[in-house]
């Protein structure tokens, strides 16, 4: 029996349960928030864990208290064979959560496959449902693609299904009821992420994000909302019940109002760098311990290690703030 114990608690005494795998860096859109818009140069395939190294990797974390798992990109279904990847991680024990989140365009060949592998949970990157809109944001005109895989993970049986839209300013106000109203007739949860600092082509400024606070009194004007008490507790979302009971959703306040004294993860890189904060400076290289033979003992000190000295916050509203040298795609979602 595994020890569940917790054993990943960094130097704020924040317990870390939740890992982010990227599996890839490649993705079929080209979002501005996180992507420039060609030129991309992507890892060499060489260099990407390949699904055992993943595995050993899990298997590690997975007895030093994390549970659970959220696989990203990059785009992660465009890494081949993503539901035997799920099928292997399922089987490690302690694992008691995977999710994913993606930007849908393959769900609609793939929903059935990643549900029978042992995928929980869905996330889907969805701005704007105004196709002019959709296509500015993603430089990609495939909306009724995303849509169409939304419908397929909804109809095969997902459970739990949320969309992740970006909040800029002059862009997402015309979106934020569309999206509303879509999440409450469909089942969707609709969160609302405050733009962040991760873009390719450094372009963020504060004056171009929509705060989380505008977000809801636009909401209020139509609905009453019903605070959850302790969301972010469980993850980086405030949340909000609708009172009528039809849905509730959830505001990432990112800049604004930072949830980093809550924060519960790491992530994984695609090529197998470990950072302890999305805005890390620095990252700590799992897969050379790993190609060079470290046995999992080390591997596990080496991450309790990383994660003791855990960045406070990641500085956004500080004079001190640098940006990432890695941008989003090449981070993981």
């Amino acid at each position: 029996m595994t020890n569940r114990s917790p054993k990943l608690v960094d130097g704020m005494g924040r317990t870390i349960v939740n890992l982010r795998i990227s599996v890839t860096d490649r993705c079929n859109f080209r979002c501005t928030y996180c992507m420039p818009a060609d030129n991309v140069a992507f890892m060499d395939r060489s260099n990407l864990l390949t699904f055992e190294e993943i595995r050993r990797v899990v298997t590690v974390v997975s007895k030093l208290g994390i549970n659970r798992i959220r696989l990203t990109g990059g785009e992660p279904l465009m890494r081949k064979d993503l539901p035997g990847l799920i099928k292997m991680l399922s089987a490690v024990d302690g694992i008691d959560d995977i999710a994913m989140t993606t930007n849908a365009y393959f769900l609609k060949d793939q929903a059935q496959d990643l549900l029978d592998a042992g995928l929980k949970r869905l996330n889907v990157s969805l701005d704007a449902l105004d196709p002019e809109k959709f296509r500015d944001v993603n430089r990609r005109d495939c909306l009724q693609a995303v849509l169409d895989g939304l419908d397929a993970a909804r109809n095969v049986g997902f459970k739990s299904i949320k969309i992740n839209a970006v909040a800029v300013r002059n862009f997402s106000e015309t979106e934020i009821m569309r999206l509303i109203e879509m999440g409450r007739a469909d089942g969707f949860e609709v969160r609302f992420i405050e733009f962040m600092p991760l873009d390719a082509d450094k372009v963020w400024e504060r004056d171009k994000v929509l705060f989380g606070h505008e977000i809801i009194e636009r909401i209020r004007e139509k609905y009453e909302l019903i605070p959850i008490d302790n969301s972010l507790e469980i993850g980086p979302a405030s949340e909000y019940n609708f009172a009528d009971g039809k849905g509730k959703i959830g505001i990432i306040t990112a800049v604004s109002n930072p949830f980093c004294d809550h924060c519960n993860r790491i992530r994984m890189t695609a090529d197998g760098k470990l950072r302890t904060c999305l805005f890390s400076a620095d990252e700590t290289n799992l897969k050379e311990l790993i190609r060079s033979g470290e046995t999992d003992a080390a591997i596990a000190a080496t991450i309790q290690q990383a994660v003791q000295v855990k960045e406070p916050g990641h500085k956004i509203n500080l004079k001190d703030f640098e940006r990432p040298t890695r941008a989003m795609h090449a981070i993981g979602g």
